[in-house]
């Protein structure tokens, strides 16, 4: 099948055979990923399962290859079906979530998954009908449609931003050059194997040209690299400079049972980390403190200062005081104990779990999955 490039004329003067120098790199160097099939199998006719592109895209969305692998096996194992997770409970989902972060992605991803399973159990081929669908966004629909079903669909995630800037010099910086790059890998993507070409720039941004240190004799488009060419790749892309993100306080609050069993509540299902429990804290945001005294506890008890926690999120840095007490007393509304050995299987997010193991010496063993 011919290419799109020998069927369009382009202005980008780089791009003659771009496309198939990187492919030809891809069959040899590609990363082998749990939900990747690779060239090889593609070549005998298998094709990817678009229920496994999805939900890799989202969970690799924020997010690094090496952390998702694990979470991935887990829901496949789990539900290896569109339908099955579905049918599977929220709370469950939100579990098996934990860790990862962004959590209205985990919300979103069973809702798609139910709109999915209503349809008939088939997402749609094109990005525009995917688009449509709960929590997918238009770098998603893009990687869905091109990966899972052979659209010639332009995907930019960070890694293609840097290769795509420093291939044409790109100086304007981003967020305001991402219509240029985007118009670049329009004309770069083929039409016989878009799936493999976009992995193909994924690739090549994570594993040679990267942020620092770019392995620049190794790239197989370092001939058309006009940042290479000028001898400062890691100038590309531009970025303004960050504002400092605002230092948020607060307080978390952990009792422990005489039997080791933590007190926990849930979080409302809007908001940051919405749906997900937490220890009893003060109501601090990304736009307010809490409280950060012994005296905001959720109940009087002999609260034992334990130091503080940071955690970072995407807006702004939370510290808390994290206080510890021992309680026998009746359970407070709206809160449940998780025992010792269970509470490693609850919907923690991280800050959650940096503030009971600040309170509990050993529990990291327990948490970490």
């Amino acid at each position: 099948m011919a290419s799109q490039q020998t069927r369009r004329k382009s202005a980008y003067p780089l791009e003659a055979d771009i496309a198939s120098r990187l492919l030809a790199w891809y069959d040899t160097h590609h990363r082998d990923l749990p939900w990747r099939v690779p060239p090889r199998d593609l070549a005998k006719g298998v094709r990817p399962d678009p229920y496994r592109v999805w939900l890799s895209e989202v969970m690799l969305q924020q997010t690094t290859v090496e952390a998702v692998k694990p979470y991935f096996r887990n829901f496949v194992a789990r539900w290896p079906t569109v339908e099955a997770l579905a049918a599977a409970e929220a709370d469950d989902v939100m579990k098996a979530w934990a860790g990862l972060g962004y959590y209205s992605r985990a919300r979103n991803l069973r809702a798609c998954a139910a709109a999915v399973a209503e349809a008939g159990g088939a997402f749609p081929a094109s990005a525009a009908a995917l688009l449509k669908l709960p929590g997918i966004g238009p770098y998603t629909a893009a990687a869905i449609a091109a990966i899972a079903f052979d659209r010639p669909e332009a995907v930019v995630d960070g890694n293609v931003e840097r290769v795509v800037s420093r291939l044409a010099a790109i100086a304007t910086p981003l967020p305001q050059a991402k219509a240029d790059i985007r118009a670049i890998v329009e004309r770069l993507v083929p039409i016989d194997r878009p799936g493999d070409f976009a992995q193909a720039m994924m690739d090549l941004g994570a594993t040679l040209c990267t942020p620092k240190r770019p392995r620049c004799m190794l790239c197989p488009l370092r001939e058309d690299c006009a940042a290479t060419r000028a001898g400062d790749p890691e100038f590309y892309p531009v970025r303004p400079a960050k504002p400092a993100k605002p230092v948020r306080r607060g307080a978390a609050f952990v009792a422990v049972r005489p039997d080791g069993a933590v007190l926990l509540r849930k979080r409302p299902d809007k908001g940051l980390l919405g749906g997900m429990a937490e220890v009893p804290t003060t109501d601090w945001n990304a736009r307010q403190d809490g409280e950060t005294a012994v005296s905001a506890a959720p109940f009087a008890a002999d609260w034992q200062p334990k130091g503080a926690i940071v955690h970072v999120f995407t807006h702004f840095t939370l510290e808390l005081c994290v206080y510890r007490t021992s309680h026998a007393g009746p359970t407070p509304a709206g809160h449940f104990w998780s025992g010792a050995e269970g509470i490693a299987a609850e919907a923690l997010p991280t800050v959650m779990k940096k503030a009971i193991e600040a309170a509990i010496p050993g529990a990291t063993r327990r948490l970490r999955s």
